[in-house]
């Protein structure tokens, strides 16, 4: 039977990616088609999920900078939209209860403020996975998004010690002494070289993080986060990181199979289950007006509002409760399951075209947008003929290369604020910016570049990137990379100028390298 599950949960994600959807997308209608079948679902399905979420939300705290949770607005903006997303939600579902909507007819305030509460949250699995995907987690709207996502798993600790009555131990208080216990677990990882012991010392990390809270009556995910957020500063951080990701994304299929398992919906939960899909939107329009009112930049406030406009996996917790404590029909439990899923499958096919959208939208959001601060480092490309997009590994050795050749015609961009003031702290010319903003190039002159390199993996990254380019006006030449061939063909279609592998092109560059020693021998021999 797992063979089968393996098979038919391949195929739903192969169907999806064909149809340039995220791969979730298929797993979910894998898991709601099982059911409908009545495929009873695996005994270790759910741990599976479980899981995949520690070690998400591990990770997660790996990429985080704790101080970016002070800013306002993320701590500010997530309590302003949820308290207000109650309010209006409970008013929104109350008017249609006076319409006479099944299962909303007759249910008191208290009632429809617990269900307006269970949609407050936003998927923390859809978001990162996105994020992930598109690589855009240290970008000023992904770290928005991910912040935004921690406020609310805190307030889900608050609501889960109010509903339950499971108060913490006295014990609880003793986790303070992870702070200067850090560094002892930093001195593991670093002895854990990097091979197979590194993702090892991971999951034993996110797994012991979930266990120790867990047995002070704290929720134990939220002991994964706050080990991941212990180690964000190491050296090894994105290495660590970086080794867990598959294990993550393979226990996470279990979790979106799992999600298809919940229930399957009735004649009379259409309508009900169509109101709460048709309020998401109203949900995302509020979150950007929220984030506008807090001053944060328009594009931030535009691409964070669409990616978190989801229902998240915790409103199923928040039902279960309710319906155990009899506050809400059993109805309701399958009602949100299936809202929650529309909502994954709505932000995975919108926020793949959400960059294109900004481009043509941007005149719109920039008329809600507060006055803003002069950016900490804003530079106009005045000397640059070559332009480096990604100062990562790639990046900055070509940097290097070139910088030798052409000297300070070569210029670098980088999004993550913190990598680029490292660049600029070794001599490098390097410049905060978002490539895939079309702000950043519509605010520069881009007439004296004669190249741009992008020095990224996501393919979809580059396309993006390109297409900004283009719209802006740009007639220079662009270079990228790529893993492999279908994609190097795949980029070169879609109007790249040169596209390296990078896997042939490192060969290449090796036994170029390499021959000079030869070289050395004859000169000695002669």
């Amino acid at each position: 039977m797992d063979i089968i599950w393996i098979l038919i949960a391949f195929a739903c994600g192969f169907a999806a990616k064909q149809l340039n959807l995220p791969p979730l997308v298929g797993y979910l209608l894998a898991g709601f088609g099982m059911h409908g079948l009545g495929v009873t679902p695996l005994d270790n399905l759910q741990s599976l999920a479980d899981l995949g979420i520690t070690l998400m939300l591990f990770t997660i705290g790996l990429k985080i900078n704790f101080s970016s949770l002070f800013k306002p607005t993320i701590w500010a903006g997530a309590s302003l939209h949820m308290a207000s997303w109650v309010l209006v939600g409970a008013i929104l579902l109350k008017g249609f209860a006076l319409l006479g909507i099944q299962y909303l007819e007759g249910l008191s305030w208290p009632a429809l403020a617990l269900i307006a509460f269970a949609l407050s949250f936003s998927s923390t699995v859809c978001v990162v996975k996105l994020l992930e995907e598109k690589s855009e987690m240290k970008n000023l709207h992904g770290k928005l998004a991910v912040g935004i996502l921690v406020m609310q798993d805190i307030v889900a600790v608050i609501f889960l010690v109010a509903a339950t009555g499971k108060i913490p131990s006295i014990y609880a208080f003793g986790l303070v002494l992870l702070w200067p216990a850090k560094w002892v677990l930093g001195h593991i990882i670093n002895k854990a070289g990097h091979g197979e012991l590194l993702p090892l010392v991971g999951i034993a990390l996110a797994f012991g993080g979930y266990e120790l809270f867990n047995a002070v009556n704290l929720k134990g995910d939220l002991g994964a986060l706050v080990f991941g957020l212990l180690l964000s500063q190491h050296n090894k951080g994105a290495e660590l990181a970086k080794s867990l990701y598959t294990f993550k994304d393979l226990f996470l299929i279990g979790f979106f199979l799992s999600i298809g398992f919940t229930a399957l919906p009735t004649l009379e939960m259409i309508t009900p289950l169509a109101v709460i899909s048709f309020i998401l939107i109203i949900k995302g329009i509020m979150l950007f007006h929220v984030l506008a009112a807090l001053k944060a930049p328009g594009r931030s406030m535009f691409l964070g509002s669409m990616i978190l406009t989801n229902y998240s996996e915790f409103g199923l917790i928040v039902a279960a409760l309710c319906v155990g404590n009899g506050w809400l029909a059993k109805e309701w439990l399958v009602i949100i399951a299936l809202a929650v899923s529309i909502s994954f499958i709505f932000t995975s096919i919108f926020y793949e075209h959400a960059h294109t959208a900004y481009a043509y939208m941007r005149t719109w959001v920039k008329y809600f947008e507060r006055t803003q601060p002069t950016p900490e480092y804003q530079e106009q490309l005045k000397y640059a003929e070559v332009l480096i997009i990604g100062m990562g590994r790639v990046g900055r050795s070509s940097y290097d290369i070139l910088h030798e050749r052409l000297g300070n015609k070569v210029w670098g961009v980088e999004s993550d604020s913190i990598k680029a003031q490292k660049h600029r702290d070794l001599g490098r010319h390097v410049i905060i910016g978002d490539a895939e903003d079309a702000d950043f190039w519509e605010t520069r002159e881009l007439h004296h570049i004669k190249l741009i390199m992008l020095a990224m993996p996501s393919v979809t990254d580059i396309k993006d990137i390109t297409t900004q380019l283009k719209m802006s006006g740009y007639e220079g030449h662009i270079a990228a990379i790529a893993r492999y061939e279908d994609e190097r063909t795949d980029l070169l279609e879609f109007g790249v100028d040169n596209v390296f592998n990078y896997f042939v092109e490192a060969g290449t560059g090796f036994a170029e390298e390499s021959l000079h020693l030869l070289e050395n021998d004859k000169e000695v021999l002669l």
